[in-house]
Order: C-alpha cells, then structure tokens, then sequence
C-alpha cells in the first residue's frame, strides 16, 4: 500500500501564526495613534476654550476703546476737552490703543482658527482609527486560540514582549516628537527674546535722551516683538499637545507684549521713558523664564528618550534570546 503524503501542518501553521502577528502589529499601531489622537484633542480642545475667554474679554475692551474714540470725536467728552485744550492729545492716545485692541483681536480669532482646524482634523481622523480597538480584540482572541493548539512555551513569552516592544517603539516616538516641537518652541522664545533685548537697549539709552530715532527704532523692534509673540504662542500650543502624548500636562501661554508702550511715543518724557523701560524688563524677564521651562523640559525629554532606548535595547535581546535556535 502506497505511502499517504504527510501534510505540511507546521508550515501552516507558522505562516498563519506570522499573519495573525502581522495584523495585530497594524492593529496595535492604529489603537495607539487613536489614543495619542485623544490626547491631542483633548487639549486642544482645552485651549480653543482658553483662547475662546481671553477673545471675549479682548472684544469687550475693543469695544470699550473704540467707544472711547467716538465719544471724543464728537458729543460732550469732545466738547469739554476742546476747552480743556487737550482734545487732540486724548484723541491720539485713544486712537492708538483702538489700533492696539483691535490688533489683539485678530491675533485671538486667528489663533482660534488654527486651533479649531486642528481639532476638527483630529476629529476626522479619530473617525477613522475608532474600529481598530474592535480589530485587536478579535485578533486576540484568535491569536490565543491558535497559540493554543501549537503548544510551544515560548509562545506566551514572545507575545509580550513583542506587545511591550511595540509600547516602546511608539513611547521612543512621542518623546522625540516632543523634543522636536520643544525645538521649535524654544526657537520661537528666542526670536521674541532678540527683539525684545534690542527694545530694552534702545529704552536704555532712551531714558538718557535718546531722541526721536531711538524712539523710532524701539517702536520698530517692539512691533516685531509682538508679532514674533503670536508665532511663538502657536509654537507653545503645538508643543503643550506633544507633551500631553507623553504624560505631561502643561498649558504655556506668552506674556502679554504691551503694545500700548508705543501710545507713550506721543507724550516723551523722562517718567514715560522709566515706565517704558520697566515694562519692557518684566516683558523680557517672563519671557526667559517661559525659555528656560521650555529647555528644562526639552533635557527631562532627552534623558527619557535614551531610557526608552536602553529598555528596549533589552526587550530585543532576549526576544532573540528566545527565537535562536538551540
């Protein structure tokens, strides 16, 4: 009698094994970007409603100022500084802090755009990742079914270590994120900072009768000072959501750049020069001390990222431990 041919059941059976792996590595990936997801809009979502109180506040005072301007321009507050002989001069002043308000209000709204775009595409994407979660537990289940029936010892070992290997690898990941939007955070202070030194060095010699082109050129730097700010509240957003993925929980918001120095333009004097320069110290000094939080955090990163290194450096030495053959 004919000898029956012998079914390749082990072949089968390994190949089955690397596909149920290989798909749950993929399920795996999805769930965690899901969860990394969460977190991002989770805070942004804390940030549109920050962003959301200081716009309400900042419109009210647009208001109050623009009110302040009318109210000069014509009516009874008009009429009674027309015979202080001060119209002109409380009408400048008024005007300029309107055009400051009302800057501060098209930063704010700008910002809650951004940050709005960035929560509905994070709630798009969510969407999408949602059914991985149901994927990885039917996977499970027959991945532990077919574990099973082969029997192999090593079988339970070489699961879990290949679940913790895939935690590492995405922890490695959100850290060095987190540092690189760190980079960029500290990068953006530090533009904010140029300008603002530049300021203070201009107020300094100001206040020893700098003249009309040092008031000029302060004028300029702190301009940009303020414009370099929105940059860098925007820096500080994204790296407040990737730290977030990592367990830190932080809410970094940039000092106030009090554009209403300019306004003391118009009324030069050695008190004003005083105040200017003093606002712009404390300015400067809020602003380094964000700068050092930023690179404080920035090394804890570092120093977490080479641990996760180092842990999984181990996890693959014994998985191989494990796979070489005897």
């Amino acid at each position: 009698m004919p000898e029956r041919p012998v079914r390749p059941v082990r072949r089968h059976c390994v190949t089955f094994s690397l596909e149920i792996d290989e798909r749950l590595r993929e399920a795996a990936a999805r769930m965690h970007r899901a969860e990394r997801v969460r977190h991002l809009r989770k805070t942004t979502a804390q940030q549109i409603e920050d962003v959301r109180g200081t716009l309400e506040n900042l419109e009210f005072e647009l208001v109050e100022e623009e009110r302040d301007v009318a109210r000069l321009e014509g009516g009874l507050s008009a009429v009674l500084a027309r015979m202080l002989g001060n119209r002109e001069e409380r009408l400048e002043r008024e005007r300029a802090e309107a055009v400051v308000a009302r800057e501060r209000v098209v930063g704010h709204r700008a910002r809650l755009a951004q940050l709005e775009a960035d929560a509905a595409a994070a709630a798009a994407e969510l969407a999408v990742l949602d059914p991985a979660s149901r994927e990885y537990a039917r996977l499970l289940v027959e991945k532990e079914q077919q574990l099973i029936r082969s029997g192999d010892p090593r079988a339970r070992e070489l699961a879990d270590l290949g679940a913790a290997l895939d935690r590492l690898s995405a922890d490695v990941r959100e850290c060095e994120e987190a540092h690189q939007a760190g980079q960029g955070a500290n990068e953006a202070l530090g533009v904010v900072l140029r300008f603002l030194n530049s300021a203070r060095n201009a107020s300094t010699f100001d206040m020893f009768g700098g003249g009309l082109l040092v008031d000029a050129y302060e004028h300029d730097k702190l301009t940009s000072a303020d414009k370099a700010a929105w940059h860098a509240q925007r820096a500080l957003d994204v790296f407040a959501r990737e730290l977030a993925d990592t367990g830190i929980a932080a809410r970094p918001v940039m000092p106030k750049v009090d554009t209403r120095w300019f306004v003391d333009a118009f009324f030069d004097n050695i008190i004003s020069d005083v105040l200017k320069h003093q606002r712009i110290e404390k300015a400067r000094t809020e602003v380094k001390k964000l700068a050092q939080w930023v690179h404080d955090t920035g090394a804890y990163l570092k120093t977490r990222h080479a641990q996760l290194l180092t842990e999984r450096t181990q996890l693959l030495t014994r998985r191989e431990e494990l796979l070489r053959p005897a």
